[in-house]
């Protein structure tokens, strides 16, 4: 079955390489500014259920370049990934600049908190052409799942955090940090998945994958 992966991150897309899973990729973009007093639940649910409906209006405006390859079905991969402060309700999301990224990394700095990655299944069938309706690809069914890992922070100079930025690689990272990169000198230890703190749970998203073919 035909796996789209819709999403430009390319972390996501190297580890959906490494289990060497088949798949093409689609880029989506919505809104992820969080609502009023949204909780990380919701708010994470609410981005992988917009991606979703994103891609599926994207297929549907590109339709043939899916149904020339024959593609029948399909199994969007939608994701999303945040971090969250010990009290459970700060969401840290990516830095829209310096001082944001420091007062993030404050917050985070000797301390543990937790990576969330929700990743949603939504798979769809090609509907066949009727009189004066064309063919689209309909939602089947969707499932969502979301991991948590701990990470833990050694206590951050400003002179650390400084040169960090410069670097060039938190801009695009929720929490403003990246584990498989620079980030990872900044991080004593973690307590859960590492592909999760990258950007996608893979064996759980693997197994997501398996039960909705």
């Amino acid at each position: 079955m035909e796996i789209v992966l819709a999403s430009g991150s390319p972390r996501r897309r190297e580890l959906l390489e490494t289990a060497q899973l088949a798949f093409s990729t689609l880029s989506v973009d919505i809104d992820e500014t969080p609502k009023d007093n949204e909780s990380p639940k919701d708010y994470i649910e609410r981005m992988v259920t917009a991606k979703a409906a994103a891609a599926v209006q994207q297929l549907n405006d590109s339709l043939t370049l899916f149904t020339d390859q024959g593609a029948n079905e399909l199994i969007i991969l939608t994701s999303d990934t945040i971090g969250v402060l010990p009290d459970g309700q700060t969401v840290l999301v990516k830095p829209i600049n310096r001082e944001h990224a420091y007062e993030m990394w404050r917050q985070m700095s000797g301390g543990t908190h937790e990576v969330w990655t929700a990743v949603q299944a939504t798979k769809l069938s090609l509907t066949p052409a009727m009189e004066h309706k064309s063919q689209t690809f309909q939602v089947l069914k969707c499932q969502q799942i979301t991991e948590r890992t701990e990470v833990s922070f050694i206590p951050l100079t400003v002179e650390m955090m400084s040169s960090y930025w410069d670097s060039g690689e938190p801009a695009d990272k929720a929490g403003g940090y990246g584990i498989q990169g620079l980030g990872a000198t900044w991080v004593s230890r973690i307590n859960g998945s590492y592909t999760n703190v990258v950007g996608l749970p893979l064996s759980q998203t693997l197994a997501l994958v398996k039960e909705m073919e």
